[in-house]
């Protein structure tokens, strides 16, 4: 969301912040609207101050006894009183034609945000390891590596037919060890987050309200992406909307600042756009667990914690002895709301491929104003928004694929990582029951 003082200072800046998104410049446009609103406000503030200023007159005619200049005077009170819920109506249409103009466009990228048009326009940032095809410690040492999702049915723990029969398309039963192994990765990633970096651990509402979902950006612009719940709710796309509208309407010290939360919830996304992608497997999902990173920060701070969220979800996939590479998007590649965006992409053997396991963005005050969540610095004056910024740390189903693809053996059963096997109670190796 921006502040539309801001644009009309800076319009040149804007428009070619939207010219790196691709876009058309927008700033005459809204200037225009702005002016309407403007207008509006001044015409409906001017009736309102002609009718105490008439009030005052009547009473002085009324003290003179001029009984004619009284009546004529209450003549045109009357008729602004009767325009006024026009005036009015009038204003407030002006006001929502320009926030519905605002809130529809994406944030403004970084200067150091490559250009690009989609995603042969990210830059590879770091590589973490090599594959296990070449690495001597886990080499497969076997031709025919599979996907999860023939291993998984193969070891009769992950049965997507039977999900199909209870709830369609793009859901997945894991039973017995596939599923205690699942939980443990959830639970491996929630204590790490907590006890080494520092997170706050939250267990927040899966369903949220309009203006929550306004407030991240899910609404309006990504509505068709989202599973309503009932007239009043939506359930969550992800533990971000729940955990960064904490903050919502409300003002901080510096002092308490940065905040950092996580949460291991289940997400619901409608997959709206990915019709015939990734329809074999677990990849992409209406239902899925997530690992949440949100923080809270001053802008003088933004950009050092989000290096720091992506060192924590890094640490993840360091700890699971996975291969990754780390990916800066570019400006046609980039979500709606974020400023900079680094995705974290794990590799998968089965797949021959590398596929995005976490995505960590900072969004500026962007989303902050959409929520006018604030925070007061320590030497006083007028608050400041603050800054937001959300990553995964990280998307337990993805993360379940790659250790499925990366620890399998010949015979089809999985290695628990050593990570995990605090989580497992002693056991080492997923085999058919």
């Amino acid at each position: 969301m921006y502040d539309i003082k801001w644009i009309r200072e800076n319009a040149e800046a804007f428009d070619t912040g939207l010219k790196r998104r691709g876009l058309e410049p927008l700033s005459s446009s809204l200037l225009a609207l702005d002016d309407t609103r403007r207008s509006a406000i001044a015409k409906a503030q001017g009736s309102q101050e002609r009718r105490n200023a008439l009030s005052k007159e009547i009473g002085k005619a009324m003290g003179a006894k001029d009984v004619a200049l009284a009546d004529s005077l209450k003549v045109e009170v009357a008729a602004l009183k009767e325009l006024q819920p026009a005036l009015e109506a009038e204003e407030k249409a002006a006001v929502e034609a320009l926030n519905e103009q605002l809130a529809a466009i994406p944030n403004l990228p970084h200067d150091d945000v490559p250009e690009g048009a989609d995603e042969h326009g990210n830059v590879v940032k770091s590589v973490h390891g090599d594959a296990p095809e070449k690495a001597g410690r886990r080499l497969f040492g076997f031709n025919q590596v599979k996907e999860h999702y023939e291993l998984g049915e193969a070891l009769g723990q992950m049965d997507f037919e039977t999900a199909a029969k209870l709830s369609g398309s793009r859901f997945v039963v894991l039973n017995q060890r596939l599923a205690r192994l699942n939980r443990a990765i959830g639970q491996f990633m929630l204590d790490m987050h907590t006890e080494q970096h520092g997170y706050t651990e939250v267990n927040p509402p899966l369903m949220v309200r309009d203006d929550a979902m306004f407030g991240t950006a899910q609404l309006p612009k990504f509505r068709e992406d989202q599973f309503r719940a009932g007239e009043d709710h939506w359930l969550i796309p992800t533990a971000e909307v729940p955990l960064t509208n904490l903050v919502r309407e409300s003002i901080l010290s510096e002092e308490e600042l940065p905040r950092r939360y996580t949460a291991l919830t289940p997400c619901f996304r409608s997959e709206a756009g990915s019709a015939g992608r990734d329809t074999r497997g677990m990849l992409r999902q209406h239902q899925f667990e997530k690992v949440e990173l949100v923080s809270i920060t001053t802008p003088e701070k933004s950009r050092e914690e989000h290096e720091r969220m992506l060192a924590c979800a890094e640490a993840v996939l360091k700890k699971l002895d996975l291969h990754y590479r780390v990916m800066t998007l570019c400006t046609g590649d980039m979500g709606f709301a974020s400023q900079k965006t680094y995705d974290i992409e794990v590799w998968l053997p089965g797949q021959k491929t590398y596929r995005e396991i976490s995505s960590c963005s900072v969004c500026g005050d962007f989303q902050a104003r959409r929520m006018n969540a604030r925070y007061r610095a320590g030497e006083g004056g007028a608050p400041r928004f603050v800054h937001t910024l959300n990553g995964s740390g990280t998307a337990v189903g993805r993360a379940l694929i790659a250790v499925m693809e990366n620890y399998q053996n010949a015979d089809g059963s999985i290695t628990v990582p050593e990570a995990l096997l605090p989580y497992m109670r002693g056991v080492t190796r997923i085999e058919k029951a």
